[in-house]
């Protein structure tokens, strides 16, 4: 009787706990907004999505998503779940930033994380990254893996942001061969230039008849056109946001990860724990916010003197010790 006694206390302990369990699961309410472009660009969209999976892998918790079709979308998928209780609401893009501001003071209580831009207010947090430090690296592989000494770059929206990338990026190449050339373009001035791989592969071309043999795109779906054109020509392409490596192997040189994932992975698991913090978040080489890309799809593309060379260039960036320009702070490239 003792036993079955106790047998019953343990069973009905369990039971409890696994009430509560349940009960502190079904709270959480997480949720994505992705950007325009959608949740599977193969870059900066998709990484957001990747961490939000892992979170959900991780714990069992689902999250509720919203791709936007145009720019009015954004403040009423954010009213949308904030009303629901959804919290925190995620939304990576710097274009997000007026309906962040008007919406997360309609619901105080309510959490955001908005990714690529700051805003004030006492319920967001703020991610931004170090992409100048990332593409520094990228750009110094890129050059020692040129055969002419030309090299491009392929932006997408024309906004400082992008030029933060393009900055950085001819920091490293400039570092590394002084008189090499970087071809620069951007795809447009609307948010269209987001998702546009037929132009991507336009400006690719045009850049690669002009000399250049390795192409780094900071341009979301229209980049996918820019490692197409590369591939296709039998040149280097260098990804952005995402590992792309695997999308052309052996003509992605690299990737310019930047851990959007991780950005949303730990906005999720922050507010599960009660540990949200609002304010501004930096990640940079430090913070292994930013990185570049190594895998079996690039591996021989990579040699050891490439790979010894910007190994001790991420050494110095983290030490101090080489200081990338920021394009953010002054709006100009020194290089």
């Amino acid at each position: 009787m003792k036993h079955l006694v106790l047998s019953l206390m343990a069973a009905t302990a369990l039971s409890v706990a696994g009430m509560s369990a349940r009960a502190y699961a079904a709270d959480e309410k997480p949720a994505v907004v992705y950007d325009l472009g959608g949740k599977f660009d193969k870059s900066f969209n998709e990484a957001a999505y990747d961490g939000a999976e892992k979170y959900k892998a991780d714990t069992g918790i689902a999250y509720r998503e919203f791709e936007i079709q145009n720019e009015a979308q954004r403040e009423q998928a954010l009213r949308k779940f904030a009303q629901d209780g959804n919290s925190p609401i995620v939304i990576p893009g710097f274009s997000a930033a007026a309906a962040i501001e008007k919406v997360a003071g309609e619901f105080p209580d309510t959490k955001f994380v908005i990714i690529d831009a700051v805003v004030d207010k006492p319920n967001v947090r703020s991610v931004v990254f170090k992409e100048e430090e990332g593409s520094y690296l990228v750009g110094l592989l890129a050059v020692m893996a040129s055969k002419t000494g030309s090299v491009g770059f392929v932006g997408g929206m024309d906004v400082p942001l992008i030029r933060k990338f393009a900055c950085g990026y001819v920091a490293g190449v400039k570092a590394t061969n002084k008189d090499a050339k970087v071809i620069q373009n951007m795809t447009g001035d609307t948010p269209s230039a987001w998702n546009d791989p037929a132009k991507g592969g336009e400006i690719a071309k045009s850049q690669m008849d002009q000399g250049a043999d390795v192409i780094y795109h900071a341009a979301g779906g229209t980049g996918i056109g820019v490692l197409q054109a590369a591939a296709d020509a039998g040149k280097l392409g260098i990804g952005v946001d995402s590992n792309q490596n695997g999308l052309h192997p052996g003509h992605v040189l690299t990737s310019m990860v930047k851990r959007v994932d991780t950005a949303v992975y730990n906005a999720f698991k922050d507010v599960a724990d009660d540990k949200f913090t609002a304010g501004i978040q930096v990640l940079g080489l430090k913070e292994d916010g930013v990185d570049y890309a190594m895998d079996e799809n690039n591996e021989k593309l990579i040699s050891p003197e490439m790979k010894q060379a910007v190994e001790a260039a991420k050494a110095d960036i983290i030490a101090g010790k080489i200081t990338v320009h920021d394009y953010m702070t002054d709006n100009k490239c020194p290089y």
